[in-house]
């Protein structure tokens, strides 16, 4: 499945990150990757809101870093949460 395929977020895994600050957001996004992976889950979402984009940006960083992501973009009707696909 590619994330372009992908029309319902709901049913997908979630991370909230309203409420984290920058270096507890860093270190749940990389948990949470690795929690899918062992899970199997390829796809989830990570809600890091709209705001002033810093949780946005935190999100982005922490992603293009971490070696099992394969794809990552904006949902396309809600720019507060990002979908990302990793390898299993």
């Amino acid at each position: 499945m590619k994330l372009d395929d992908v029309l319902f977020i709901d049913s997908l895994p979630k991370l909230d990150l309203h409420g984290f600050d920058r270096d507890s957001a860093r270190v749940a996004i990389n948990d949470f990757i690795l929690d899918n992976k062992k899970m199997g889950n390829e796809i989830f979402v990570i809600v890091h809101g709209i705001g002033a984009g810093i949780m946005r940006e935190v999100c982005i960083n922490t992603l293009n870093l971490n070696k099992s992501v394969l794809e990552f973009k904006s949902a396309y009707n809600n720019r507060g949460c990002m979908l990302v696909q990793i390898r299993l």
